[in-house]
């Protein structure tokens, strides 16, 4: 089944499922499994709902460079007390050993789109990481403290140094306490 103009869709009916309905994305492709003794006016609802409801799930966690930028904003308000203010934040694809990376000279900050997907709170603690560079652009005892006042931040280290190890990559530079 197809929507035109929208994604691929595959519904699966199963006789098992009685009344839960689900989807999932796998590769180009949106799988919705659905109770067999649904209608087909049924299942055309459900498959709207839940390609709705998926597509919105990733946009929220593939946030665009406008998106990254008011996050960034918001999070030099709050624990950067408004002094590390970015001029521009994006993401970009040919960061494959950084997480992100920060030219202070013209308050640029990049992130890896390795890092679309992950939970927000691990972004969060990448734009903190880069906006502290704002403010000491090495990793010295100072710059440290800055990157501390984002209350995750142990949390997401711990994420990206699992992740790392789990996709048998040396964690970058900066994001280990060295």
């Amino acid at each position: 089944m197809s929507g035109g103009a929208g994604p691929e869709v595959e519904v699966r009916r199963s006789k098992r499922r009685r009344r839960t309905v689900s989807a999932y994305r796998d590769g180009d492709r949106i799988i919705v499994l659905i109770p067999a003794s649904l209608s087909s006016k049924e299942e055309a609802d459900w498959v709207r709902t839940m390609v709705e409801r998926l597509e919105k799930s990733e946009k929220r966690r593939q946030p665009s460079d406008d998106d990254l930028m008011q996050r960034a904003s918001g999070l030099n308000d709050r624990y950067l007390g408004g002094l590390a203010t970015p001029g521009s934040v994006r993401w970009v694809e040919n960061q494959q050993s950084r997480w992100g990376s920060c030219t202070p000279g013209d308050r640029t900050i990049r992130l890896s789109a390795r890092l679309q997907g992950m939970p927000a709170w691990v972004i969060d603690y990448v734009l903190v990481h880069e906006l502290a560079h704002l403010l000491e652009p090495g990793h010295d005892a100072q710059f440290w403290a800055w990157v501390e006042r984002y209350p995750q931040a142990e949390r997401a280290k711990g994420y990206l140094l699992g992740w790392s190890s789990a996709a048998h990559l040396k964690l970058p530079p900066g994001y280990d306490d060295e």
